[in-house]
């Protein structure tokens, strides 16, 4: 069964002013779009064909095609289900709880984050994961995910891209700001339900 493009469960307008329509209908639909056809392309005919988008992540040796489309359609997948319009805030769920004992409050990991975001040079993503039960932030390079590298491992229940293609329109190279804003559209129940999964 070929990947498909998800459908998004809000309009390409709904997380303004954070992040813009345009922004959001380029990359929903030109980007991942993209992502997931050359996914197909990639492993039409191989071993790979009929496995789980997580199984390709965790494969040993792939090849750049399925490395970067494989990525680019499971970080996407998972970017667009972690926001909804009316979002953000501090969590005061399970995962919340998690956030205060690991890091000491919500300031503290949102800090942490956003230093994994601003500070990945070029292009990339920055993690919030569970890890054997343990929180934990890091960040890849590309369209690489944490099931796929050694040292940034564990389950991803959180991620923000920072491709420029992904906040140019609106924030130019002003990427601190595009980060700050992201904090104003998590969906937390849905990270909260990911958290809960991954224990």
């Amino acid at each position: 069964m070929k990947f498909e493009l998800p459908e998004l469960e809000y309009a390409y307008n709904a997380l303004e002013p954070n992040i813009d329509a345009k922004t959001m209908e380029i990359h929903h639909s030109k980007h991942h779009n993209g992502y997931t056809n050359n996914l197909n392309n990639a492993i039409e005919g191989t071993e790979l064909e009929g496995k789980t988008i997580e199984e390709i992540c965790k494969s040993e040796g792939l090849s750049g095609a399925v490395r970067n489309n494989g990525g680019g359609f499971y970080n996407h997948q998972l970017f667009w289900q972690i926001m909804t319009p009316n979002g953000g805030g501090e969590p005061t769920n399970e995962v919340g709880s998690a956030i205060v004992r690991k890091y000491g409050d919500f300031e503290k990991f949102k800090a942490e984050f956003s230093k994994a975001a601003a500070t990945r040079f070029g292009s990339g993503w920055a993690w919030l994961c569970v890890n054997n039960g343990e929180l934990s932030i890091c960040s890849t390079a590309n369209q690489d995910n944490p099931l796929m590298q050694e040292g940034c491992g564990g389950k991803p229940i959180l991620c923000l891209d920072v491709w420029e293609h992904a906040y140019y329109l609106n924030y130019q190279n002003k990427r601190p700001d595009y980060i700050n804003s992201f904090f104003n559209v998590i969906n937390w129940r849905k990270v909260n339900k990911l958290y809960l999964e991954a224990l």
